[in-house]
């Protein structure tokens, strides 16, 4: 009766909900489709993401990443894959990384890495349809889609829009943080979207020497919010420089360390 018509704000389940999953290329294969957010930007959640498609690769997984971080993609940098995207009569095909995983991001199609994407809102989310239903997604088991920070179109559009199995959400330690993350677990809890778990990131620094912990950013939350929501801690990630160092020259697939096993593990039980 008093339909507002923006369902990003609704618990009601009406028939305006139901709107039809977009359709995928006539030649792709996705099996899981895992989104990654957060309820701000800055604490890492395409650093998690990029992990997140390493740790499936290195078990055997065929795995994709879809950048719908339109305005800021960072995927195609994190991973070092420079070269543009292309296409043929079928659709668009995904660059591959060195290890064989999988990436679609708007940097792959503009003229330079640099140009900014000032685009409105309803542009932005249909740029991200097309990267699921134009790109060409050969075998992939798991998808995982980096999603802007907040809850505003685009992370509408991917529930809505997307088959999506689970979500995780990326947090960090500070106070503020854990009113931000309440909002996306009601949103994913509204859009009835699986939530996986929570991970932590800059969770501490570990000093190389005496390897005693140092919480940089203060005292963890992730365990109250978890509590409070009902839902698991996957992983509580440190600061390392050599991480930081791996995405800005590209080479996150060198990284050593498994820093998301619970993670991986969880993802694969879907």
């Amino acid at each position: 009766m008093e339909c507002t018509h923006d369902c990003s704000s609704c618990s009601e389940k009406c028939s305006s909900r139901e709107i039809p999953k977009e359709k995928l290329n006539d030649l792709s294969s996705v099996k899981k489709v895992i989104a990654v957010i957060s309820g701000k930007g800055g604490v890492g959640k395409s650093l998690v993401t990029s992990l997140l498609a390493v740790a499936m690769n290195r078990r055997g997984f065929k795995s994709a990443v879809l950048d719908a971080d339109v305005t800021g993609p960072s995927i195609p940098t994190i991973f070092g894959v420079k070269d543009k995207a292309v296409g043929n009569d079928f659709g668009l095909l995904p660059n591959t990384t060195k290890t064989g995983i999988d990436v679609m991001s708007i940097n792959m199609l503009l003229e330079n890495e640099t140009d900014p994407v000032i685009w409105r809102g309803p542009v932005i989310a249909g740029t991200v349809k097309q990267f699921w239903s134009d790109v060409i997604w050969k075998d992939v088991d798991y998808m995982f889609v980096d999603m802007p920070p907040g809850t505003g179109d685009v992370p509408l559009t991917v529930f809505q829009s997307l088959p999506v199995d689970g979500i995780v959400i990326v947090t960090s330690p500070q106070e503020l943080v854990s009113m931000i993350v309440t909002k996306a677990v009601k949103m994913a809890e509204m859009m009835n979207i699986p939530i996986i778990g929570l991970v932590e990131n800059m969770s501490y620094y570990e000093c190389p020497d005496c390897k005693s912990r140092h919480s940089i950013y203060g005292e963890s939350n992730i365990e109250k919010i978890a509590k409070e929501h009902n839902i698991k801690v996957l992983s509580k990630l440190p600061i390392d420089p050599d991480l930081a160092k791996c995405c800005d020259t590209g080479t996150l697939e060198l990284y050593s360390k498994d820093l998301l096993e619970t993670a991986a593990d969880t993802i694969e039980k879907l």
